[in-house]
C-alpha cells in the first residue's frame, strides 16, 4: 500500500504541475541574457560611438604647428644695375640688403572645413551598417541558443513522461507478480513464471534509474544555460502553442543581408563624394626670417588667411573598379540570400510535414492504447484460467507499456516540432 502511495505521489508530481512552474519562454529569455555573447552588444555599441565621434571631429578646426630651419645655396638679389639706374633718379645713394642663407620660421596654421562632398556623413553611416552587421551576427549566434533550450526543456518533458509510464509498469509488474506468485503456491503456475515477472520488474527499475540519471543531466546543463535552480522536482509547463504559425519570416540573417546591402550602398556614397571637391577655411600665423617681407633680415611675425578648394581627380581612375566590385559583392550577398530562403523553405516545409504525420499519429494512438488494455486484461483473465502462460502476459503489458510511451513520445514530438517550425521564421 504505502508502495502505491509513493508511486501515485511521483506520478502527480510529474503529471500535475502548479501552474507557478518554469516556462519554456521564460528558460529561453534567462538563456539568452545569461550567456557570455550577450555583452558583445554592449562592445559593438561603444566601439560605434567612439568611431561615430572620430569621424565627427573632422568639422572641427583643424590646428598644425610648424617649424622649419633651412640653408640655401643662394638667395634672391637685385641687380647692381638696377640698383645704380635708382641712384640716378633718386640723386640718392641706393644699396639692397642681402638676404641671409639660412632662414628659419614657425607656423601655425588652423584649417576649417566647409564642405567635403558628403564623405563625412557617408563615413558615419558606413560606420552605423557595419555596427549593425556585427550585431546581426551576434543575434545569429545567439538565436542558435533557442534550439539548444528547446532540445533540454522538451528532452526533460519527454524524460518526466517516460519515468511516469515506468512506475506504471513497475506497479502492474509488482501486481501481476503477486497473483502469480499465488498461482505458484496454488501449483497452477511455475516458480520460474514468477522469477520471469521479477526479472521484469528489476530491468524496468534499470530503467527507472538511467531515465532519472538522464533527467539530472538536462536540468543541470539547463540550469547553466538559464541561471535558475532546475532540478526533477521542478515543474516545467506545457507550452501552448497556437496554429498555424505565421508564414512571414523575421529570421535575423535577413536582417544581416539587409545591413550588408545598407553598407554597400553607403560606401558606393562614399565612393561618389571622394571625387567632389573640398572647400575649407585657413590661416596661418608665424615668425621667422624672413617673415612675408623677403626682403628684410631681421626675424618678424606675419599672417596670412583666405579660402582653399583641393580637389583630388586621380580617384576617377579607380572609380568605375570600385563600384564594380561593390556590385558584384551585392550580387553575392544576393544569392546567400536566395540561398539561405530555399533552404530555409525546405526545412519548413519537412517541419509541417512532420506536424501534419505526428497529429495523425495521435489520432490513433488513443485507439490503440484502449485495444491493448483491453488485450492485456483479457490475457490477466486467461492467465488466472491457465490458458496463456506468463510469458504471453508480458508480452501483452510490454505492448500496452510501448502505445503508451509512443503516445507520450508523439505528443512531445508535435510540440518540438511546431517550435521547430517558429524557429524557423523567428516566429516565437
Amino acid at each position: 500500500m504505502k508502495r502505491k502511495v509513493w508511486i501515485g505521489s511521483i506520478i502527480l508530481m510529474l503529471c500535475f504541475a502548479p501552474l507557478s512552474g518554469i516556462t519554456l519562454d521564460s528558460c529561453r529569455i534567462k538563456a539568452r541574457n545569461n550567456y557570455p555573447l550577450i555583452k558583445q552588444y554592449g562592445l559593438i555599441e561603444k566601439t560605434r560611438d567612439y568611431n561615430l565621434s572620430t569621424v565627427s571631429k573632422a568639422w572641427l578646426p583643424q590646428v598644425t604647428l610648424g617649424m622649419k630651419a633651412t640653408y640655401q645655396s643662394d638667395v634672391t638679389e637685385i641687380p647692381a644695375s638696377l640698383g645704380n639706374a635708382i641712384s640716378a633718379i633718386t640723386g640718392q645713394p641706393f644699396s639692397m640688403p642681402s638676404l641671409d642663407k639660412d632662414q628659419y620660421q614657425a607656423a601655425v596654421e588652423v584649417n576649417q572645413l566647409i564642405w567635403d562632398g558628403g564623405i563625412i556623413s557617408s563615413q558615419k553611416r558606413s560606420m552605423e551598417a557595419s555596427a549593425e552587421i556585427d550585431k546581426q551576427k551576434t543575434e545569429i549566434d545567439l538565436y542558435a541558443l533557442n534550439e539548444r533550450i528547446h532540445q533540454l526543456y522538451f528532452g526533460i518533458m519527454l524524460l518526466n513522461e517516460q519515468i511516469v509510464l515506468q512506475y506504471i509498469l513497475l506497479d502492474e509488474l509488482t501486481a501481476n507478480h503477486k497473483k502469480v506468485q499465488s498461482l505458484v503456491e496454488n501449483g497452477v503456475a511455475l516458480p520460474s513464471d514468477a522469477d520471469a515477472v521479477k526479472v521484469e520488474m528489476i530491468q524496468t527499475r534499470q530503467r527507472i534509474y538511467d531515465l532519472l540519471s538522464t533527467q539530472k543531466n538536462y536540468c543541470l546543463i539547463l540550469s547553466a544555460f538559464t541561471g535558475l535552480v532546475i532540478d526533477e522536482k521542478t515543474p516545467l509547463e506545457k507550452p501552448v502553442v497556437n496554429e498555424p504559425v505565421e508564414a512571414n519570416n523575421y529570421r535575423p540573417e535577413l536582417k544581416l543581408f539587409a545591413a550588408q546591402q545598407l553598407l554597400l550602398s553607403n560606401q558606393e556614397k562614399a565612393l561618389h563624394a571622394s571625387n567632389f571637391p573640398k572647400i575649407s577655411a585657413f590661416v596661418q600665423g608665424g615668425y621667422g626670417r624672413p617673415g612675408l617681407n623677403m626682403f628684410t633680415t631681421d626675424f618678424s611675425p606675419f599672417y596670412i588667411g583666405g579660402i582653399r578648394l583641393s580637389w583630388n581627380l586621380s580617384n576617377f581612375y579607380s572609380l568605375k573598379s570600385n563600384l564594380g566590385k561593390i556590385e558584384l559583392n551585392r550580387q553575392q550577398i544576393d544569392v546567400m540570400k536566395e540561398t539561405f530562403l530555399f533552404n530555409n523553405t525546405l526545412e519548413r516545409n519537412q517541419y509541417q510535414t512532420e506536424v501534419n504525420k505526428l497529429r495523425e499519429n495521435l489520432k490513433s494512438d488513443d485507439e490503440i492504447i484502449s485495444l491493448r488494455r483491453n488485450i492485456k486484461l483479457a490475457a490477466e483473465a486467461r492467465l488466472s484460467n491457465g490458458t496463456i502462460t506468463v510469458t504471453d502476459l508480458l508480452r501483452e503489458i510490454n505492448s500496452e507499456h510501448i502505445a503508451l510511451q509512443q503516445k507520450a513520445l508523439h505528443e512531445i514530438q508535435l510540440l518540438m516540432a511546431i517550435y521547430q517550425l517558429k524557429i524557423n521564421v523567428n516566429n516565437l
